[in-house]
């Protein structure tokens, strides 16, 4: 069990150490650490290179959070020692590794992205159903109060409750607890220019044409 823990974290970081910005800087020659809000993530590519960029960094970090989830869901298979519950843990970590990975890349000094994108992979990836309903709750309230943050901020509080109602353990609702109390510290200066009225809104994306 200790060994699959240290390989699933180690593998879960790394995967999610790959950076779709890093793709976007190659394609656009943008450092999206210097522009824009300094985010290593779709939102600050949207709102500093245009809407493709966006879509194409989103893909990337959505895409690796399903990639990990299913590369250790097939690697935890030759294990019949692990019980239901532990597998279900493991995979929660898994996720939390790849989050961790995309926040605090180790290629970046630890200065990545925020998560958001990665949790929608991971969470598609754990449970396709709740994961596209949640991804639906995500936009329609980004759209409707024109503002990301508290769309992510539904995003996780979903990911959260569901775990709480579905796993059979009370291990994956802390790691998914603890998830949401690191995206509110990444976020605090995206809370206080809401407060000021400074926050870039959604609006804000449609109007970059490249």
């Amino acid at each position: 069990m200790l060994y699959a823990i240290i390989f699933i974290l180690l593998a879960g970081y790394l995967i999610g150490c790959i950076h779709g910005s890093n793709i976007a800087k190659l394609l656009s020659g943008v450092n999206l650490k210097e522009v824009g809000h300094g985010n290593a993530g779709a939102s600050n590519a949207t709102l500093s290179l245009g809407w493709k960029y966006g879509v194409l960094v989103a893909l990337i970090d959505i895409g690796k959070g399903i990639v990990a989830i299913v590369f250790i869901r097939l690697y935890l298979v030759n294990f019949e020692s692990f019980t239901l519950n532990q597998t279900s843990l493991l995979l929660y970590l898994t996720g939390a590794a790849v989050i961790l990975g995309h926040n605090f890349p180790i290629h970046m000094r630890f200065r990545g992205g925020k998560g958001t994108a990665s949790l929608i992979g991971i969470f598609i990836a754990l449970n396709w159903k709740l994961g596209l309903i949640a991804v639906l709750a995500f936009v329609i309230t980004s759209l409707l109060t024109n503002y990301l943050l508290i769309g992510v901020g539904i995003l996780y509080i979903i990911f959260a409750v569901t775990a709480l109602l579905i796993e059979p353990t009370i291990g994956p609702f802390i790691i998914t607890l603890t998830l949401l109390l690191i995206a509110l510290y990444l976020h605090i200066e995206n809370i206080n220019r809401m407060r000021l009225g400074t926050e870039p809104k959604v609006t804000a994306a449609f109007k970059k044409k490249r």
